[in-house]
């Protein structure tokens, strides 16, 4: 019987404190370029911001993301869109698409080459994939801090636990070569990230970073994360705000 995985996304949380992942994405869509009448598929929509962006464009969209909890809120907040939850590994889409659009997504997929084939096949001939994601590098200071709390703690943590796939510009478009695509677009930048408030860092670990401390109990947990905060205040608190070391990768691929 397969095991049910545990939705672990606070919606509430996501639109309260990291709002800044759907507005970075505004520039996303620019690149994207939609035309009106487009059939643009939206992958990890979240709660729904960048969709209803793109649905201004008067285009039609569809929003999936594997979170239900996600796509509650973002049903809630723009009921005159299509919202799915589901897993992009699991996509069963045929020549549906014009563009294929991801914001700040396909880093939470440890199965890049499945992805991308799912996407490609998802695309018409002609086809466009639009996409930003974390690439090698990213939130590295904060990580590996994390990474440090826990063997300065004695505390075992194994790295199948790390949530995320931060691949080079080279490993990536390798793979949309693989599987079919013509690359047109591909950079690797530096995007130091405002977290707001003295509790920034905290809120960050809590909503992105809650899988590699899932094994510990609160008290644990909590421990971790002051450790965390004090070791990287130095560097990365600057003017009484948290600063992430972000690392980003956009692409852009056209389905021949």
């Amino acid at each position: 019987m397969k095991q049910v995985e545990k939705d672990m996304w606070d919606a509430h949380l996501y639109d309260g404190k990291h709002s800044f992942v759907s507005e970075f994405g505004h520039d996303l869509i620019n690149m994207l370029s939609p035309k009106k009448g487009e059939r643009i598929l939206d992958i990890g929509c979240g709660t729904g911001d960048l969709a209803n962006k793109l649905f201004q464009y008067e285009v039609d969209v569809t929003g999936i993301d594997k979170s239900e909890n996600m796509i509650n809120q973002a049903c809630m907040k723009y009921p005159h869109i299509r919202f799915m939850a589901k897993d992009v590994l699991e996509m069963e889409y045929n020549n549906s698409f014009d563009a294929i659009f991801s914001n700040a997504t396909l880093h939470w997929i440890k199965e890049p080459q499945q992805a991308l084939s799912r996407i490609y096949t998802s695309l018409k001939p002609g086809g466009r994939f639009v996409a930003e994601f974390g690439g090698e590098g990213n939130v590295q200071k904060i990580t590996d801090e994390i990474i440090n709390a826990f063997q300065l703690t004695d505390i075992d943590f194994n790295m199948k636990q790390f949530p995320w796939y931060f691949p080079s510009v080279g490993k990536y478009t390798s793979l949309m070569e693989r599987v079919g695509f013509h690359v047109t677009f591909a950079c690797h930048f530096d995007r130091p990230t405002p977290l707001d408030e003295e509790s920034g860092l905290r809120d960050w670990i809590t909503m992105f970073a809650g899988e590699m401390f899932k094994n510990q109990n609160e008290y644990e947990k909590e421990r971790l994360i002051k450790h965390v905060e004090n070791n990287l205040r130095e560097s990365l608190y600057q003017d009484g705000c948290w600063i992430a070391d972000y690392k980003r990768i956009r692409v852009i691929g056209i389905k021949e």
